[in-house]
């Protein structure tokens, strides 16, 4: 998209630093951004949500499979399991109750905050915190519990909602505020939960429809405003959601009640929601210094799932905002004739990703060299996905999570679909912990480093083999999905003749692994290539 790409350097705002010179220092409200659109926003009538997962969170990853159940079974709920390093990591983990199971689960692909499943039901999540008095430690639900059990559960957005409110309203809830970005094939919607408040069970939550024609952000802030619960084709909310406001104090019952205002408390949108909605939709002239900002916008030109990867890339590279713009060297050159001159030029060694003392120290040589700024792609992310689902073709290949394990801007994706049954050896050993060579993360992750080493050299490979595999999986998913298509009816001749069979899941998990093989490969190679060119720059 033209009007896109360009305005992706055309953006005003005023933002504080911040400083992430230690991880003690990080900020866990700034840790994700969640970009979703609706399918008649999009440029092949596909519903998007996405997730960046920024923070240090386990990346190892599976497919749950499908499963059923006898009458008197449970489902343990516990917490910890965000920083297991394996699938079967039991360590830390803290048992905090047990619900009832149902008959029959769906598959769903289990990352750290649960993601999709296989009927194309696709969440994101951004932490959004949100004021300390609504926390609670007495109910049993963090999150990605919810996540899990609605992807099991549910088939579409609605569903999830609902049954997220009816466990918390019985079980409690007990994590900070939260934003899940909930997408089926038909429509997205924006789901936002905070505790009831301290020593309570239960929560308080309000859910946002984005309109079928517009694109929606969150970036760790609350962004559900008013709410028209007469509306029930576009608003959902708690029965004590306007309640619970008044006896906390924070509505005085008199003015105009927002959703935000209420239990956040903060302005509701930041950098990243500004730069992503003015960049889809620049004819509306945003302003940074308003007190909100459209809870979400029609894009002046439809946006493709390439789009929402490249704004997860960003980095403000070319505005007044780009952090390494100021950290100069001059550089000796000769012209044509021979002559010897200098020109000034951003430091090979610049990159958008310095740490909070490497930055410090251009500071302290000439104060205000480098402005710390929030970027949408961060070296200290997990892993992303953008998930693209399809009402008008078969679950099995109409829903794909586009995946990418690290730092989103030097990363290729490759896809993970509905129907992929089973997922690489490697993806069972997270990255987060100690240096792991079976660890798919690990594959991505040394080269990723290694080019920051001389950003200015080393994005000269990463940013070019990036874009090759993302053109090859775009040039290649017609055919995907056509060969699979074939697959399916064979598979469904086949049932009916009684003789079961998967040709299609089989064929779209071993392209799974057949594509995230060869990024590894080429990944594992930039870095040996590093390793040499750089091997006189540490």
């Amino acid at each position: 998209m033209k009007a896109l790409l360009s305005f992706l350097f055309l953006f005003i705002f005023v933002f504080g630093q911040f400083s992430i010179a230690q991880n003690e220092d990080f900020n866990l409200d700034e840790s994700c951004t969640c970009i979703v659109a609706g399918k008649n926003a999009t440029t092949d009538g596909s519903v998007i949500t996405s997730h960046t997962c920024d923070g240090n969170y386990r990346t190892w990853l599976n497919v749950v499979p499908a499963s059923s159940h006898k009458k008197d079974e449970v489902v343990e709920v516990f917490k910890g399991g965000m920083h297991t390093e394996t699938p079967w990591d039991t360590r830390g983990l803290e048992k905090r109750g047990e619900i009832p199971q149902v008959k029959e689960t769906y598959a769903y692909l289990n990352t750290a905050y649960p993601c999709l499943n296989e009927k194309q039901l696709a969440i994101g999540e951004s932490t959004i915190g949100g004021r300390k008095e609504m926390k609670s430690d007495k109910g049993m639900f963090l999150i990605e519990n919810l996540e899990a059990i609605a992807l099991q559960r549910c088939t579409n957005a609605r569903e999830a909602i609902k049954l997220m409110g009816e466990l918390v309203a019985e079980y409690g809830y007990c994590d900070a505020g939260e934003c899940l970005l909930i997408a089926d094939k038909n429509e997205v919607w924006v789901f936002e939960i905070f505790g009831p408040g301290k020593d309570k069970v239960g929560a308080v939550w309000a859910a946002q429809r984005i309109p079928d024609d517009h694109v929606g952000v969150c970036a760790n802030i609350s962004r559900i405003g008013e709410l028209d619960l007469k509306d029930k084709d576009n608003y959902m909310a708690s029965d004590n959601v306007f309640d619970l406001a008044k006896e906390m104090g924070f509505w005085n019952g008199e003015e105009t009640f927002k959703f935000w205002k209420a239990y956040s408390g903060e302005k509701p949108f930041q950098i990243r929601e500004y730069f992503i909605l003015s960049s889809v939709a620049p004819s509306l002239n945003l302003q940074y210094d308003a007190e909100e900002l459209p809870f979400s916008v029609k894009p002046d030109e439809l946006i493709s799932v390439r789009d929402v990867m490249a704004l997860l890339r960003s980095t403000f590279e070319g505005t007044e905002w780009d952090m390494t713009q100021n950290i100069k060297i001059r550089k000796r050159k000769k012209d044509d004739d021979g002559n010897v001159y200098y020109d000034t030029i951003v430091s090979p060694y610049a990159n958008p990703w310095m740490r909070g003392d490497m930055m410090a120290t251009y500071n302290y040589q000439n104060e205000g060299t480098v402005e710390y700024q929030r970027v949408c792609a961060v070296a200290w992310c997990s892993y992303s996905f953008v998930a693209q689902l399809r009402d008008d073709l078969p679950d099995e290949f109409g829903g794909v999570a586009w995946f990418a394990f690290d730092n989103p801007g030097q990363s290729p994706r490759f896809p993970i679909f509905c129907g992929t049954m089973k997922l690489p050896e490697a993806f069972n050993y997270s990255g987060q912990f100690d240096f792991n060579s079976k660890s798919a993360h690990w594959q991505f992750r040394q080269a990723n480093r290694l080019a920051t080493v001389q950003y200015g050299e080393g994005r000269k490979l990463i940013e070019p083999a990036l874009m090759e595999y993302e053109n090859k999986a775009f040039e290649e998913i017609e055919y995907v999905r056509e060969h699979a298509a074939e697959l399916l009816k064979q598979d469904e001749a086949n049932r009916k003749k009684g003789n079961p069979s998967h040709l299609c899941e089989d064929y779209l998990t071993q392209y799974t692994a057949d594509f995230y093989s060869m990024t590894a490969q080429k990944w594992l190679n930039l870095r040996d290539e590093f390793w040499t060119k750089f091997r006189f720059s540490f």
